[in-house]
């Protein structure tokens, strides 16, 4: 049945699936470019890791599981072999950025805060809508505004753009959606039961300060494994949160937001945040694979020191 006919669906889910089919359309042109492009060294691979992505996110709600399945099995071969190329770019020269820098000036920021402040507006004012939602609204208004400050961005831009940062980025970008699987599947599964029975054999029972302070560095290093707080959280308070603090009278306001800002903490520390650690040194050609995490380590310690006091004495 068509999401745009269902009497089930809310909106709030029609448009999401709206945003989603946008980004498999343009995740499927990133691979039919780049298995037309003969300057890629493996355009096979690459386009067909693109092009599977792309499927899947687009029409994935339609494709029975079994097939969605298959393409996500299909989608990783390629990059487990190292099939997943660039091809040729058409990044702007270094003269032209700057020529544009100079005709539009601080402006240039509009766009990208436009995107923040829609995310924030949909979650706080149309939760029905969600977040999400937001984001794609505020990337139509920045996209609005781009166009309104140079006549040079015209929609085939934005499409080049929107490939060449898939493409620089490569198979990381799927990281974030796959480590917040992993966390429903973990919790499906029962890892957080799993966890509770280990932690409650060296925990004292009823002591909350030693059980936030164990959450608190499980949260980190969860997220460390996991690469995504979000969905490290869920079983951590399973298995711990729940059983060894939020049981004893903790305020589950407080313990929930600051075991979140723990678990960021090992977000700084880990390649598995691919987003935040290994994006970056892609985008901007690092010759050390972990210079970023190198230089975050030592604030990341501080942090969570930091939040664990906080956690003991607003709890």
């Amino acid at each position: 049945m068509s999401f745009f006919t269902s009497a089930d669906i809310t909106l709030g889910t029609k448009l999401l699936e709206v945003v989603y089919i946008v980004m498999g359309l343009i995740t499927i042109y990133t691979g039919v470019k780049n298995a037309r492009d003969k300057e890629n060294p493996s355009r096979v691979g690459t386009a067909v890791f693109w092009c599977a992505l792309g499927i899947v996110l687009a029409f994935g709600r339609w494709i029975p599981a079994m097939i969605d399945g298959i393409l996500v099995i299909v989608m990783t071969l390629p990059a487990i072999f190292g099939k997943v190329k660039i091809g040729k770019s058409e990044a702007p020269s270094e003269k032209s950025v700057d020529q544009r820098y100079n005709a539009i000036g601080m402006k240039i920021f509009a766009p990208a805060l436009s995107i923040g402040v829609f995310a924030i507006l949909f979650a706080i004012f149309l939760p029905d809508l969600g977040a999400i939602v937001g984001i794609g609204a505020g990337i139509i208004v920045s996209v609005i505004l781009l166009m309104a400050f140079s006549k040079e961005n015209t929609p085939k831009v934005f499409l080049q753009d929107s490939e060449r940062l898939l493409s620089t980025v490569g198979p990381l970008s799927m990281l974030p959606m796959l480590l917040a699987s992993l966390g429903a599947v973990f919790t499906a599964a029962g890892v957080g039961e799993v966890i509770s029975e280990i932690v409650g054999n060296v925990i004292p029972k009823g002591n909350v300060n030693v059980g936030i302070i164990v959450f608190a560095i499980g949260m980190a290093l969860f997220t460390m494994i996991m690469g995504n707080a979000f969905a490290a959280i869920t079983v951590m308070t399973v298995g711990i949160g729940a059983p060894f603090v939020l049981q004893y009278g903790a305020d589950p306001v407080v313990i929930g937001m600051l075991a979140l800002t723990c678990g960021y903490c090992g977000t700084l520390c880990t390649p598995m945040a691919a987003n935040f650690n290994i994006v970056p040194i892609a985008m901007l050609d690092m010759k050390n694979r972990f210079g970023v995490i190198k230089n975050q380590i030592i604030p990341a310690i501080i942090l969570l020191t930091v939040q664990i006091i906080y956690m003991i004495i607003l709890k």
